[in-house]
C-alpha cells in the first residue's frame, strides 16, 4: 500500500503493485498513479509513454526461415541417411545416394510446413487489444490509438467495445464485462467501481477491466493501471514465451532408437571391413564393396518418409472427424494420451445458458432442454402437471417482459442478442407456449429501471389496452427477498413471505452448479407510464426462482465413459465456480466421486504436496492461467501424456504446455487455436475421443512399419555378414540389394500407413509414456525374422549352386525368395494382436492389393525383361524354380503365424499393448 502511493518509487507497471488494484479504494488509486478524473495532461502521457512503452505486447524473437528448415535435420538417424548417401555416391551408387537424399529432403519439408510456431500465437494474442481508446487528456476527451495508453490515463469504455488496457474501474453504470476468455465463466461479469479483497480470484475483481476483453452492456470509466506485456493477457504472452516446447513421445523414441541403431550400424560396418580385410584377405575396394552392401542393406532410407506418410495419413482421418491437425506429431501424441484436461465452458458444456428449474411457493417445475433451442416440456417429478405449469405462467411472463433480449434461429441453430440469461428466459417462455411477440404487444412497457451493479435488480412498468398495469422485477434472489413483505402463493393469493424457505431453495440451487434469478411483481400505487425506485419501495410480492445451468453437451457424457473404458482420465479445469464445476461433473459422470479444488486451494498447496493433488483431483474451479500452466506440468512430471483442451487466450500457455493441445475452432479464440496441435472443428469432445482413437491406430501402423521394415532389412544384412564371415560368393550384389529396397520401399513399405483400426484399439489402456518403440517381442521379432530370411536366402543360393545354375541365376532366385518373403511377411504382420490366417487378413486391403500388383509386374520385369539384366545380372528363373521361391514364402508364413501362437499362449505379446 505505501509503495502504491510513492509513484516516484514503485511505478504503476512494477510487480510490487500490479496486483493490488482491485483492492484500493479508486480516489486512492488516482492519487497514487499521479492523475485525476479529468485525466492525464499531454505531456505527462507523452513522458510516461517514453517511459512505460507502447501498449502493445513486445515482438517474440523469430529465427529466419533457413534455420527453421536446417533444423528439421537435426535428427541422429538423419545425420546417418546422409553419411549413407556420401558413402554410397563415393563408391558409385548415384541413385542409391540421390534416392536418400530425396527421402530426407521430403521428410524436412514437411517438418517445415507443419510446425506450428508459438510467433503465431502472440501475434493472435496482439491483434485482440484495441485499435482504438476513448481517453481524457487536458480535462477534454479524445480518441487516440490504444498503443498511446500510459498507466494513469482515464478511459470509457461501453457497449461492443474491448478494453484497451487493465483498467481499474472509477465509475460503472449497468458494466457488464464478458472475460470468458480469461476466466471460462460463461455468464458477463457484473462490474462495480468498489475494492475487493487482496485475495479474490481474477473472476471476482469486479472492479476491474481487463485488457482484451468485451464489453457487453453499459458503460464504464477507470484509470489506466497497466499497460502492454504487464497486463492479464500480457502476462498470458509472457508465459506462452517461456513454455518450453516438449517432443513427443514417438520422437523422442525415434531420435533414441536412431541414435543407438547409428552406433550400432558404424560399430558393424567397421568390424566387418576389418574383418574381411584383415582375415579373409579381401583386397582393398572388395572389402569396401561389401560394406557398401551391408550400408545398404541396413540403412532403413524409407523409414522416416514412411512415418511421416503414416503421421499425415492419420492427419486426413482426423479431419474427417472434424478434428485439424496443425503439428504432425500430435497425431501420435494423441494416442499416446493417458489424461484430458478439459475447460468447462464450451467444451464440456455448451456455453448457453438453460434455464433448468421454476421455483415457485407451491412448485419445483423442472425444465428440459438445452441451450437456447425453445424446445423442452416443464414437468413435475417427471410427470405432466397442467395446474403446477399455469400457476408458475405469471412468473414466466414477468421473465419475457422485463427482458431485453431477442432470441432468433441462425443456420439452424439459435442465438442471443442481448444477455445470455436473458435469452434463456425467451426460451423458458417459448416452452411454456408463450409468443414473444405477442406477450409484448399485449403488455406494452412503458419504462424501466435497468439493471445495475449496485441495486442488482432489473425493473419494468407495462400496461394493457385494457388499462391493467403491473410491475416486474427481476434480480438477485437475495436482493429481492429483501424488498419483499408477501409472496405469491397458490391460486395467487398472497401470503407473508418465507424468508428461510426461499433462503433453502437458493442454498439448494447453488449446491447444483445453478445461478438463480429471483421475480417479483406489483400492482403500481399510482396510474403512471413512468417508474421509479419510489415505485419498488412497498407492496412487491415475491412470485419465484428460475434456475440456470450451462448445460453439458448430451453426446459428450458417451464420450467420457468411451475415455474411461480406454483408461483415459479426464479431469475438468475451469474458472467457474466450484459448486457450479461439481454440478456438471456429476452430470458428465466424470468419475463416481469428483474430488473439487480451487484455485485458492492450489495456492495454499505447497510444491512438495502439488503432484500429488493434481494427480488425485478430478476437478479444478476458480483456476488462474497460473493454474492452468502447472497443472498440466504437473502430472506430465508423474509421467502421464496430457491433452489439454480450452478455447480462451486463458487457456493459451497450457495448450501449448500440454503434450498435445487441442483449441475449440468454432467458438475458440484465435490465440488458443495458435497455441495448440489440434484443432476441433465443431467445438465437440467426443471429436477428441475419435482423435484418440485414430492416434492409437496411427502409432499402431508405425510398429507395423518398423516391424516390417527392419527385419526384412536385416535379413539382407546378416546374408551378406555370414558369406563375408564364411568366405563364399555374395548372394547379391549391392545394386540388387538396392533394387529390394527401392522396389519395396515405394510398395509395400508404404501399404502399412493405411491399415484399419484394429479391433478393440479403444478397449487397450493408454501405453506408458516411456514405453520403448520396441517392445520385447518387436525385438525378438527382429532376430527371429531376420534369422528366418538369412537361412531361406542361403538356402535357395545353394540350392541353385548346387542344380548347376549360374551364378547370377542363383543371385536372382535369392533376390526373388526375399521379396516373396517380404510379401508374406507383410501379411501376417498387419494383425500384430491377432492371427493373419483370416478372410478379411487374406483379402488384405486395396492399398496392399495394389502395391502386390505393382511388385510382382517389377519382380517379374527385373526377371525376364533384358534391359533388366544388364541392369542388375539377373536371368530368367524357370517354372519350377519360381514355384520353389514361391513356396517358401508358404512356409515361412506359417512359421510366422505358429511363433505368434506360441508367443501369444506364453504371454509375450502383452508388451505389444500400449
Amino acid at each position: 500500500m505505501t509503495e502504491l502511493l510513492q509513484a516516484d518509487i514503485k511505478g504503476p507497471n512494477d510487480q510490487a503493485s500490479d496486483e493490488m488494484w482491485h483492492a484500493i479504494d479508486a480516489d486512492r488509486v488516482l492519487t497514487g498513479l499521479a492523475t485525476s478524473r479529468g485525466g492525464l495532461s499531454t505531456e505527462e502521457a507523452k513522458r510516461r509513454l517514453q517511459s512505460y512503452g507502447p501498449n502493445a505486447l513486445p515482438e517474440p524473437p523469430r529465427r529466419s526461415a533457413i534455420l527453421r528448415f536446417l533444423s528439421q535435420f537435426n535428427n541422429t538417424l538423419i545425420y546417418f541417411l546422409l553419411a549413407a548417401a556420401v558413402a554410397a555416391a563415393f563408391l558409385g551408387h548415384q541413385i542409391d545416394a540421390a534416392v536418400i537424399v530425396a527421402v530426407v529432403t521430403i521428410n524436412a519439408i514437411v517438418g517445415y510446413i507443419q510446425e506450428d510456431k508459438a510467433e503465431k500465437a502472440l501475434a493472435a494474442i496482439k491483434k485482440m487489444i484495441s485499435p482504438r481508446a476513448h481517453a481524457w487528456r487536458d480535462g477534454h476527451r479524445v480518441v487516440l490509438p490504444a498503443e498511446e495508453l500510459v498507466p494513469g490515463d482515464v478511459v470509457m469504455i461501453e457497449a461492443g467495445d474491448r478494453v484497451p488496457a487493465d483498467l481499474r474501474l472509477t465509475r460503472a453504470r449497468g458494466l457488464l464485462i464478458d472475460e470468458a476468455m480469461l476466466t471460462g465463466e460463461s455468464v458477463a461479469s457484473e462490474k462495480h467501481d468498489q475494492p475487493a479483497a487482496v485475495d479474490v480470484p481474477l473472476g471476482d475483481r469486479l472492479c476491474m477491466g481487463f485488457s482484451g476483453t468485451l464489453v457487453s452492456a453499459g458503460q464504464g470509466f477507470g484509470v489506466v493501471v497497466a499497460t502492454g506485456a504487464r497486463t492479464e493477457i500480457g502476462r498470458i504472452s509472457t508465459m506462452i514465451q517461456g513454455v518450453e516446447q516438449l517432443a513427443t513421445p514417438l520422437l523422442a523414441q525415434i531420435n533414441k532408437f536412431g541414435e543407438r541403431f547409428t552406433w550400432v550400424a558404424i560399430s558393424a560396418a567397421a568390424a566387418i571391413f576389418a574383418f574381411a580385410t584383415l582375415v579373409r584377405d579381401y583386397a582393398w575396394a572388395d572389402a569396401l564393396i561389401a560394406v557398401v552392401a551391408l550400408a545398404v542393406g541396413v540403412v532403413p532410407e524409407g523409414l522416416p518418409a514412411v512415418i511421416t506418410i503414416t503421421l499425415a495419413i492419420g492427419v486426413q482421418r482426423m479431419a474427417k472427424r472434424n478434428a485439424i491437425i496443425r503439428r504432425l506429431p500430435a497425431v501420435e501424441t494423441l494416442g499416446a494420451t493417458s489424461v484430458i484436461c478439459s475447460d468447462k465452458t464450451g467444451t464440456l458444456t455448451r456455453n448457453e445458458m438453460t434455464a433448468r428449474r421454476i421455483v415457485t411457493a407451491d412448485h419445483t417445475i423442472l425444465v428440459s432442454g438445452s441451450g437456447y433451442v425453445p424446445k423442452g416440456d416443464l414437468t413435475v417429478d417427471g410427470k405432466d402437471n397442467p395446474e403446477a405449469v399455469s400457476s408458475a405462467m405469471q412468473l414466466v411472463r414477468s421473465a419475457l417482459l422485463c427482458n431485453d433480449a431477442q432470441l432468433r434461429p441462425v443456420d439452424g441453430h439459435y442465438v442471443v442478442d442481448g444477455d445470455p440469461m436473458e435469452g434463456a428466459l425467451v426460451a423458458l417462455a417459448i416452452k411454456a407456449g408463450l409468443d414473444p411477440d405477442t406477450e409484448r404487444a399485449a403488455w406494452k412497457r412503458s419504462d424501466e429501471i435497468p439493471f445495475d451493479a449496485q441495486h442488482r435488480f432489473m425493473a419494468t412498468r407495462h400496461a394493457t389496452d385494457s388499462g391493467a398495469q403491473v410491475i416486474f422485477v427481476k434480480g438477485a434472489p437475495e436482493r429481492l427477498l429483501a424488498m419483499c413483505a408477501t409472496q405469491v402463493g397458490p391460486g395467487g393469493a398472497l401470503h407473508p413471505i418465507d424468508q428461510e424457505f426461499w433462503t433453502a431453495q437458493i442454498a439448494r440451487a447453488a449446491a447444483e452448479g445453478e445461478r438463480v434469478l429471483g421475480f417479483a411483481l406489483r400492482s403500481p400505487a399510482r396510474p403512471s407510464d413512468q417508474l421509479g425506485f419510489a415505485d419498488l419501495d412497498e407492496g412487491l410480492a415475491f412470485m419465484g426462482l428460475v434456475g440456470f445451468i450451462d448445460p453439458p453437451r448430451d453426446e459428450v457424457i458417451q464420450a467420457i465413459a468411451e475415455c474411461r473404458s480406454a483408461g483415459i482420465v479426464v479431469k475438468m479445469i475451469t474458472g467457474d465456480h466450484a459448486a457450479t464445476a461439481e454440478a456438471i461433473a456429476r452430470q458428465l459422470n466424470l468419475t463416481d466421486h469428483p474430488d473439487v479444488v480451487t484455485g485458492a486451494d492450489l495456492d495454499r498447496t505447497p510444491d512438495s504436496g502439488f503432484v500429488e493433488l493434481a494427480r488425485r483431483t478430478d476437478v479444478f474451479a476458480r483456476t488462474n492461467p497460473e493454474h492452468k500452466l502447472r497443472i498440466v506440468q504437473a502430472l506430465q512430471s508423474t509421467g502421464a501424456v496430457v491433452a489439454m483442451t480450452g478455447d480462451g487466450v486463458n487457456d493459451a500457455p497450457a495448450l501449448k504446455q500440454a503434450d498435445v493441445g487441442i483449441s475449440m475452432g468454432h467458438k475458440g479464440t484465435e490465440t488458443a487455436k495458435e497455441a495448440s496441435q489440434v484443432v476441433l472443428l465443431d467445438d465437440n469432445f467426443v471429436s477428441i475421443v475419435a482423435a484418440v482413437q485414430e492416434g492409437r491406430t496411427v502409432y499402431d501402423n508405425i510398429r507395423k512399419v518398423i516391424a516390417w521394415t527392419i527385419p526384412t532389412n536385416g535379413g539382407e544384412v546378416l546374408t551378406v555378414i555370414v558369406a563375408i564371415l564364411f568366405g563364399f560368393t555374395m548372394p547379391m550384389t549391392p545394386v540388387q540389394i538396392l533394387w529390394i529396397n527401392l522396389i519395396l520401399t515405394v510398395t509395400l513399405g508404404l501399404v502399412l500407413a493405411f491399415e484399419p483400426p484394429e479391433p478393440g484399439v479403444m478397449k487397450r489402456p493408454p501405453r506408458p509414456a516411456h514405453a520403448p518403440l520396441l517392445s520385447r517381442f518387436l525385438v525378438w521379432r527382429i532376430f527371429f525374422v531376420s534369422f528366418l530370411f538369412t537361412v531361406g536366402a542361403l538356402a535357395i543360393f545353394f540350392f541353385a549352386l548346387g542344380k548347376g545354375l549360374s551364378l547370377d541365376t542363383a543371385r536372382t532366385m535369392v533376390v526373388n525368395v526375399l521379396v516373396v518373403f517380404e510379401i508374406f511377411y507383410l501379411f501376417n504382420v498387419r494383425y500384430l494382436h491377432t492371427s493373419s490366417i483370416s478372410l478379411r487378413g487374406a483379402l488384405g486391403t486395396m492399398p496392399v492389393l495394389a502395391a502386390l500388383v505393382v511388385v510382382i509386374a517389377a519382380q517379374l520385369a527385373f526377371t525376364y525383361a533384358p534391359f533388366m539384366h544388364s541392369l542388375f545380372a539377373t536371368t530368367p528363373i524357370s517354372l519350377v524354380d519360381g514355384a520353389v521361391v514361391i513356396g517358401a514364402g508358404v512356409v515361412l508364413m506359417i512359421v510366422l503365424e505358429l511363433e505368434k501362437l506360441v508367443m501369444r499362449k506364453i504371454g509375450a505379446l502383452r508388451s505389444l499393448e500400449p
